[in-house]
């Protein structure tokens, strides 16, 4: 694909089609208007369901930062892939991707409207989407960013942050927490309670003898001790050293 045909629509009309999608067990068509039409939505597009950029960065940020796009106007966030409507539903449940739309452009027609289906053979995915993302008002574009065309799979312009900042440069992004923890530890039930009633969303880690254990604790924190917290990749220490963190 040479970066001439790299088509940037600012300012024109989504391409109309119709999606096929899979919603409790029955084919539900959804349609471009259902989409758009009288929305504020940002949809990002990717090459791939499962694959090692979209499942590991693309997606999850989209996913972490929807309750910041929709306090700045954002009424839907979409992911659309040249993947059927089963492997993105598993997708979906795979990624616990409850604030994006998954989107199955199936036939590749959307993204062949909007100049950017590309060719994967020599990876064996056949037509594919090209990485991008958009602002889209009223089923028209004001805003897009496409990744440059180089060989591989660039990721530089299409991500959340690149997005949001653009919306709104003054946008905070939510504090995002780690916990480690072991069933029916209380310490580590008044921490989530404490993350909880500060509304920081936060992964937990359970510590077990199967999975991650004692040993890796120790690796991580320097410590053999749970809870274990974590905040924007800072390590504040146990449920006491998290209290102190809030009250400082």
């Amino acid at each position: 694909m040479s970066s001439n045909n790299l088509s940037n629509r600012e300012g024109q009309s989504v391409p109309k089609v119709t999606f096929h999608t899979r919603q409790n067990n029955e084919w539900v068509d959804v349609s471009t208007d259902d989409i758009f039409k009288g929305k504020t939505v940002v949809l990002f597009a990717l090459p791939g369901a499962f694959t090692p950029t979209c499942s590991s960065v693309h997606l999850p940020r989209y996913n972490e930062l929807a309750p910041v796009f929709k306090a700045n106007g954002v009424d839907e966030i979409v992911c659309l892939s040249v993947n059927d409507t089963f492997v993105m539903n598993e997708w979906a449940k795979d990624q616990e991707s409850d604030q994006v739309t998954l989107l199955p452009d199936g036939n590749g027609e959307f993204s062949e409207g909007m100049g950017l289906l590309v060719d994967k053979d020599n990876l064996g995915f056949g037509k594919r989407s090209w990485r991008y993302s958009m602002l889209v008002k009223d089923g028209v574009i004001e805003k897009m960013f496409i990744e440059p065309d180089v060989d591989g799979d660039p990721f530089e312009v299409s991500d959340a942050d690149t997005m949001l900042n653009y919306i709104n440069p003054e946008a905070k992004a939510p504090q995002v927490a780690t916990v480690f923890t072991k069933v029916g530890c209380p310490f580590c039930a008044k921490a989530k309670a404490l993350l909880e009633d500060k509304g920081i969303g936060y992964e937990e880690i359970v510590i077990s003898h199967h999975s991650i254990t004692l040993r890796t604790l120790r690796a991580v924190t320097n410590a053999d001790t749970v809870p274990q917290i974590f905040i924007d990749g800072k390590h504040i220490g146990d449920s006491d050293a998290l209290e102190a963190f809030f009250n400082g």
